[in-house]
């Protein structure tokens, strides 16, 4: 009886710990779900724009130059300043002319002075072409950020097909796996009850096994390109993050461009507007050396308060004087050799970005080119890797057929099941590869 109660309470206390870490597991379960981060594409481009590195330097870069443009115009306002000073003379120096000597001030005195001065630039052209070129220089910085932009969307855009690409491939392997370990099976059954050779047996088995090293390189490609996609969007290794998205989503949209007109050129290309722009500066370069050959005229005024030869310290006894100044400054450059060659050395430059601008130009069209025909051909890849993925699914189930009615061998099972993963990780690869190309197109375009 003692010894009935001893396992009806250990039962009970096994059901309990039983229990207990099932809910522990279903907690674990439930945490990391509440870490894991589920992304869409949208999502995944709106984390990397906030959170990449060479955004928040772009946008600092902006905010430089902005800097730099008041710096320029503040050069045109007036410059003021206060001085003074206070001369103690212990000896005053003495000047001989002949047989007659002068003091040159009073021995032990004070003599103070104090001033205000201001400066005011009135025509000063070098300012004003520095005020034209950093305009441009902002501009510039505006088009590279947006180039960082387009260039990370590009990126972050390609990891995620490629993380797509490694999930379908993995999932696809799985399938196959499942597939090829069911026929062992089958195929085992019956050779328990010997209706098959130990070769059928044998062959499902290696089928079976080869397999597997396929799998764990699929697992291992999708780790790797969820820490790819990490390290784009700005985020830390130890977040978990996953996608509910598949290739065969975007087959759809891709008949859907296809049908679409797209007006194709570089109008909004970041590269040849960063061209144009260093184009304006070298431009505007050229007008502001031109500047060194012109004069510049300022005015400054200055109002003084002084009081000579005083034996105390105490200014309120001192006997103070003023006076006070206006005066008009040109300066006009009559020669200087270097400003000649600075302008000369600009206008290679020019030339130079020219030729440059041409051949850039060629590239990019050419890429164009490149991208719509890999979107041509992977669009009609897609139509005839979906049908032979149709054909191999039925050829897997005719195979099947023939094998258990004993007209079939264990090759034609396999190949048919080998035939079937490739038309399927083929299938994905050209949606994949459509994908890469119009995101590259759309770069070059400039599409945001």
């Amino acid at each position: 009886m003692n010894k009935m109660k001893r396992l009806t309470g250990r039962k009970i206390l096994l059901v309990a710990v039983a229990f207990c870490a099932f809910g522990f597991a279903k907690a674990q379960d439930t945490q990391t779900e509440k870490n894991t981060l589920t992304l869409t594409l949208d999502k995944a481009l709106e984390i990397a724009l906030d959170e990449n590195q060479t955004m928040k330097v772009a946008a600092e870069e902006i905010a430089l130059k902005r800097v730099a443009s008041k710096e320029a115009w503040q050069s045109l306002l007036p410059e003021a300043s206060i001085a003074g000073s206070l001369d103690h003379t212990i000896k005053a120096a003495e000047m001989k002319l002949n047989d007659m000597s002068f003091k040159m001030g009073q021995d032990g005195s004070n003599t103070a002075n104090a001033g205000l001065s201001i400066n005011l630039p009135l025509f000063v052209p070098g300012v004003y072409r520095a005020m034209s070129m950093t305009k441009t220089d902002i501009e510039l910085a505006v088009e590279k950020s947006r180039a960082s932009k387009l260039d990370l969307v590009n990126q972050v855009s390609k990891a995620y097909y490629q993380l797509m690409l490694a999930q379908d491939s993995y999932e696809v392997l799985q399938g196959s796996y499942k597939l090829a370990e069911d026929n062992y099976n089958v195929v085992n059954a019956k050779y328990q009850q010997g209706t098959v050779s130990e070769y059928d047996k044998i062959s499902a088995e290696v089928q079976m096994r080869s397999i597997k090293p396929n799998l764990i390189a699929a697992a291992n490609a999708v780790t790797l390109a969820k820490l790819q996609l990490k390290v784009l969007m700005g985020i830390t290794a130890d977040v978990e993050i996953k996608i509910n998205d598949n290739l065969t989503n975007y087959e759809t949209t891709m008949f859907a461009n296809q049908l679409k007109e797209e007006n194709v050129n570089l109008n909004n290309n970041t590269t040849m507007k960063q061209l144009d722009l260093n184009m304006k500066l070298l431009e505007k370069n050229v007008k502001s050396l031109k500047t060194n050959f012109m004069p510049t005229l300022s005015m400054s005024f200055s109002y003084q308060y002084q009081s000579l030869y005083n034996p105390n310290i105490n200014f309120f006894d001192y006997n103070w004087s003023n006076s006070s100044s206006l005066m008009f400054n040109i300066s006009i450059p009559l020669y200087k050799a270097s400003n000649f060659t600075k302008v000369k050395s600009a206008r290679i430059q020019m030339r130079q970005l020219d030729w440059n601008r041409i051949d850039t130009e060629r590239q990019l069209n050419m890429q164009i080119v490149s991208c719509r025909n890999n979107m041509s051909a992977s669009t009609e890849q897609v139509v005839s890797n979906k049908e032979n993925v149709m054909q191999a699914k039925k050829a897997v189930v005719i195979a099947e057929k023939r094998y258990d009615v004993g007209k079939g061998t264990v090759l034609e099972l396999n190949s048919s099941q080998v035939s079937l993963t490739q038309a399927q990780l083929t299938y994905n690869q050209s949606i994949y590869d459509y994908l890469v190309a119009k995101a590259d197109l759309d770069q070059v375009l400039g599409k945001e």
